[in-house]
């Protein structure tokens, strides 16, 4: 069975630096494409990093110089660093999974296109 648990999160503030982990197990983690979302209250979820089975990255516009998303391979853990973090990145922070080798991710930003989920860790910016 397919687990992600986030952790890592918590608060800070403007311009300081968090690093939030996912834990998976349960899966084939190299085959994986894997991405980062955050939703805020009253809000949609929304993207904020991705990371294919090859290691290529994209980021949403708003994280842009700001976040990093890498993988640790050793221990099946995707890492998002976020720096220089604005009040308006407060939202609680989830990791999400999806086997590629099966099935092609046409919009990696796009929660639809994940199938596992982890329970979300909260990041909190204070001004």
């Amino acid at each position: 069975q397919v687990q992600l648990v986030e952790s890592g999160g918590g608060s800070v503030q403007a311009g300081g630096s968090l690093r939030l982990s996912c834990a998976a197990s349960g899966y084939t983690y190299v085959t994986y494409c894997m991405g980062w979302f955050r939703q805020a209250p009253g809000k949609e979820r929304e993207g904020v990093a991705a990371i294919d089975r090859y290691g290529t990255t994209s980021y949403a516009d708003f994280v842009k110089g700001r976040f990093t998303i890498s993988k640790g391979n050793a221990k099946n853990t995707l890492y998002l660093q976020m720096n220089s973090l604005k009040p308006e990145d407060t939202a609680m922070y989830y990791c999400a999974a999806v086997d590629c080798s099966v099935y092609m991710v046409r919009r990696p930003h796009h929660q639809y296109e994940y199938n596992y989920w982890g329970q979300g860790t909260q990041v909190t910016v204070s001004s």
